[in-house]
């Protein structure tokens, strides 16, 4: 292993470069937030498959007192530029996602901050919510 890198990850690397035609360090970036943005949506929808008890479009036998009820667009702020994200919902309102938290108020050591929606475009008190990743 020459300079701290592996041969796998020296092959992810050249796989990412090759997938988002790597150029420039502004292009890593957009890359980074992209994979950022969309490991976060993986996992919101994980969270909420875990929540209901059953992975979306799922036939089950149980008779089913929540439902799945579309997604609500967040902006999350990160050190490599903000990421739209759509977080999943339930209709019962149930749904309490851990990696992007509901109204998170006091800054904590993870700086998880949320701005909810382009409702809040131009809100100063909206702009200080953010997630910090």
């Amino acid at each position: 292993m020459k300079n701290g890198i592996s041969k796998e990850k020296k092959e992810i690397i050249a796989s990412l470069i090759e997938e988002y035609g790597i150029k420039t360090t502004n292009d890593i970036q957009n890359a980074l937030k992209d994979l950022l943005g969309g490991t976060i949506q993986e996992m919101l929808e994980a969270e909420l498959d875990e929540h209901m008890g059953y992975e979306k479009s799922e036939a089950t036998a149980e008779v089913k007192t929540n439902y799945r009820n579309g997604h609500k667009p967040k902006t999350l702020k990160s050190t490599v530029g903000e990421i739209g994200i759509e977080v999943p919902q339930d209709r019962n309102s149930e749904f309490e996602p851990k990696i992007v938290p509901k109204h998170k108020r006091d800054r904590g050591k993870d700086h998880q901050y949320v701005r909810e929606g382009p409702e809040h475009e131009g809100d100063k008190r909206a702009d200080r919510r953010h997630l910090r990743i």
